[in-house]
């Protein structure tokens, strides 16, 4: 094989390793969405326990959602949107989910709680690299606030979780 063509494929690889930012942004939007959505699908359907739990998270997912919805009609970051960014490693556990997770009509604390820990995970992981790739400005301090926050969301989970399985479960 040919040094050119092999340089090409070395090319084409380093291409699909990344994605403009406009396409990182959709995907960040429809994530964000359907976080939104099936936390408020869970309301109804969750303990009194973890319900307060599940409706903030509704509430920050819409407010994540919301920033980069208005991030994407800011003039200054539409200037960006065709700059291509390094696609996280994590890339594919985030696209995961974008898909909403069935749990049933009666979904139990535990479940709730284990997807919830593993979705802010991944949105962690995700946003941080995103951060660690992004081009400075307004774009890059998102991703970071948005790592952070989802730490926090982690962290604040895993205690409820932890809570929750050394009570013994719920109604002990």
């Amino acid at each position: 094989m040919s040094k050119n063509k092999e340089g090409h494929g070395k090319s084409y690889k380093k291409l699909q390793d990344t994605k403009s930012l406009k396409e990182i942004l959709d995907i960040a939007v429809s994530f964000e969405k359907t976080a939104r959505d099936f936390y408020t699908a869970m309301i109804p359907k969750v303990s009194k326990n973890i319900r307060y739990i599940v409706e903030e998270l509704a509430e920050e997912e819409q407010q994540h959602f919301d920033l980069f919805s208005s991030l994407r009609d800011n003039p200054e970051v539409q200037k960006q949107l065709d700059e291509r960014v390094k696609t996280p490693t994590q890339n594919h556990k985030f696209s995961d989910y974008v898909q909403l997770l069935d749990l049933g009509d009666n979904p139990d604390d535990q479940s709730i709680l284990q997807y919830a820990v593993a979705r802010e995970d991944a949105a962690m992981k995700q946003y941080q690299d995103l951060a660690d790739n992004a081009p400075d400005g307004e774009l890059k301090d998102t991703f970071q606030f948005l790592a952070y926050e989802e730490a926090e969301h982690k962290l604040e989970l895993e205690k409820k979780y932890y809570e929750l399985v050394h009570s013994g479960g719920p109604g002990n």
